[in-house]
């Protein structure tokens, strides 16, 4: 499974992945900086500069995944999105 999330900047996300993967709730986190998002907040458009992460981890630890992203995250309403996969790698999907 994967969850997808972002973050206000490269710190935030990089101390909150490694704390989650060093909980060993997920096996891996990807950090993508550079994203720019445009959405409604508080009744107006707004332009963003955001980092996205996503998390691998079993579908058996999503739940304690999403409340470890949201007990450290600085939004008020994150975006926290599980992704179910229809495919992986056998040997990839051992290793999670």
């Amino acid at each position: 499974m994967l969850v997808y999330t972002t973050y206000p900047s490269l710190v935030e996300a990089e101390q909150a992945g490694r704390a989650i993967v060093a909980m060993r709730l997920a096996a891996c986190v990807n950090i993508l900086p550079g994203m720019v998002s445009h959405y409604w907040w508080q009744g107006e458009v707004v332009r963003g500069e955001e980092v996205v992460m996503l998390l691998k981890t079993r579908a058996s630890l999503a739940d304690k995944v999403c409340a470890a992203v949201r007990e450290r995250h600085p939004y008020d309403t994150p975006a926290i999105l599980t992704l179910p996969l229809e495919w992986v790698d056998p040997a990839y999907h051992a290793w999670i």
